[in-house]
């Protein structure tokens, strides 16, 4: 295995811990807070998407998808207090909107050399993420991050341990 080909396992694994911790809930849950002072697991999977195509352009301009009109709107800071499901998606349209995008990290991956990614990170990254090697292991990775804010909600819901 490469480092190219661990970079997209990563990136698979990610989805898969994310994927057995939603496949239960409906699209109610996913409005639902994990604890006080957190965000609605809509506008985390929202974040997830658009964080994952902001930072694949920021060290491939141009490679990333195309989100539908708004969508970064509806999922930026200022919309972690909205509760209304209406300005939200479906499990179902975020899951084929992160299959998109991770299409698109993983075809960015295959194209980009070993030496590109030693190449300096974008300049707001660098202080913790250096390289662009680092940024792709955050975007493998970021997944991971918010998964583990599933759990105290699926117990709350008595959903099974999937994992």
């Amino acid at each position: 295995m490469n480092v190219k080909d661990a970079l997209c396992a990563t990136l698979d694994t990610s989805s898969m811990v994310l994927s057995k911790y939603l496949e239960d809930l409906s699209d109610a849950d996913l409005m639902k807070r994990p604890g006080e002072g957190c965000n609605h697991v809509a506008w985390q999977l929202g974040h997830l998407i658009n964080s994952e195509k902001q930072l694949l352009e920021s060290l491939s301009p141009g490679s990333s998808v195309e989100l539908p009109s708004g969508f970064a709107e509806k999922h930026s800071k200022e919309t972690v207090a909205d509760d209304n499901p209406a300005n939200f998606c479906t499990k179902q349209e975020y899951l084929d909107l992160f299959d998109k995008v991770h299409e698109a990290t993983k075809a960015a991956i295959a194209n980009v050399s070993e030496e590109d990614l030693d190449k300096p990170a974008p300049e707001h990254f660098r202080s913790m993420f250096p390289s662009a090697g680092h940024v792709y292991v955050l975007i493998a990775t970021h997944s991971m991050m918010h998964a583990g804010q599933l759990v105290p909600l699926r117990r709350a819901l008595g959903k099974p341990v999937v994992i």
